[in-house]
């Protein structure tokens, strides 16, 4: 048994959603969105690196030796499956583990808002699941991916980095490819999944103008493309996806969009009420008509507005998704109020009062009177 495996399970046995490793600092886990060490000694530089370099392959270790960051999965003996991230800083290695839950999680137990297993009954176009670093992107493709496997009879090819959930071919046949193992380059992958007779392609992030191209083609080219930006809002989304792309190309990528593209769900983790883990709660678009039309005419500043009075397709504000689960003490209000992109919406719900901005008080005004004569 490696000896980082017994850290590993610890943090498993914990309920972490992470565990931190870097040297001059005791190992942390990640609870319930917030960094926790573990009563143990601070690492050093050699002690990690042997943590460490125990669990890689013989390219792994040479590829780090060279200065390279890694990320893989790990399976450990004692604790799960992870996606690790390992790199260099100015006091020596560190790592960062992710815990990978065993059992796929469904639509309905992330308490997903219904448009998202709607969306899964589309056999063309792109859906796009965005958010920060974190906030379980991965978790709700894989979600879908389980709908589909479980429900339709498809080929569906995933294309990650690295793979995390592990899917087992169900009604659909699921491939999946990693980055770096099996595929250069997530480009690469696409272009070689168009060619395997796909009928989902999975596209573990859209992190370059090349991969963004491909997976327009793939979707305009009759295939459903699930696919992930660091972006963190619908507005944000558009905007990337055609700021992307050469300037050239900027007319064909808003026609994509207004025709192509089915949804944006963008995702916060949040702390749920009464301290009960993290959820997700999203921002919902879904193509229409009008958002079409904003897209094509260059306003995409209008599209809050669209979200906003478009519940009855589907869609919602993260504002109005954070208020509705205040509402039904589903999460927390003060880690909402931190997410909330109006803050004065949410200011009456906080219970940690030093949260608040405060108030500056107005100088009192010049006495007037002062030093007036009397006769």
């Amino acid at each position: 048994m490696a000896r980082i495996d017994a850290f590993l399970k610890l943090g498993t046995q914990q309920g972490c959603s992470d565990l931190h490793l870097a040297v001059g600092m005791p190992p942390m886990l990640r609870m319930n969105g917030d960094l926790m060490p573990i009563k143990f000694r601070e690492l050093r530089d050699t002690e990690l690196e042997g943590y460490i370099t125990e669990i890689l392959t013989k390219s792994q270790n040479e590829h780090l030796v060279q200065g390279h960051d890694l990320d893989f999965s790990y399976v450990s003996t004692e604790g799960g499956r992870f996606r690790v991230n390992v790199y260099r800083k100015d006091t020596g290695i560190g790592a960062a583990f992710r815990a990978i839950p065993t059992d796929i999680p469904t639509i309905d137990k992330l308490a997903l808002p219904p448009i998202v297993r709607k969306l899964c009954d589309y056999h063309q176009g792109m859906i796009l699941v965005t958010g920060s670093t974190g906030t379980g992107k991965s978790t709700t493709l894989a979600a879908m991916i389980d709908l589909l496997n479980t429900n339709r009879k498809l080929n569906i090819v995933s294309l990650e980095d690295p793979i995390e959930f592990v899917h087992r071919s169900k009604l659909s046949q699921v491939i999946q490819r990693e980055l770096g193992t099996h595929i250069p380059s997530f480009a690469e992958g696409v272009r070689a999944a168009m060619r395997e007779d796909p009928d989902v392609i999975l596209v573990g992030e859209l992190r370059d103008a090349e991969t963004i191209s491909m997976a327009m083609t793939a979707a305009e080219t009759g295939h459903l493309v699930l696919g992930t930006l660091h972006t963190t809002s619908a507005t944000k989304t558009i905007d990337r996806v055609i700021d992307a792309l050469p300037v050239e190309e900027r007319e064909q990528t808003k026609s994509f969009l207004a025709q192509s593209l089915l949804a944006v769900v963008t995702q916060v983790l949040v702390k749920g009420a009464e301290n009960r883990g993290r959820r997700a709660v999203c921002e919902v678009m879904v193509m229409t008509k009008a958002i079409a039309k904003l897209i094509q005419s260059d306003q995409t500043h209008q599209l809050p507005s669209q979200l906003q009075t478009g519940r009855d397709l589907g869609m919602q504000l993260l504002d109005q998704a954070l208020q509705a689960a205040i509402t039904a003490r589903e999460i927390d209000p003060d880690d909402a109020y931190n997410y909330a992109s109006d803050k004065r919406l949410f200011q009456k719900y906080v219970t940690d009062t030093s949260m608040l901005p405060k108030l500056e008080v107005p100088a009192p005004a010049p006495n007037a009177g002062a030093g007036a004569g009397t006769g």
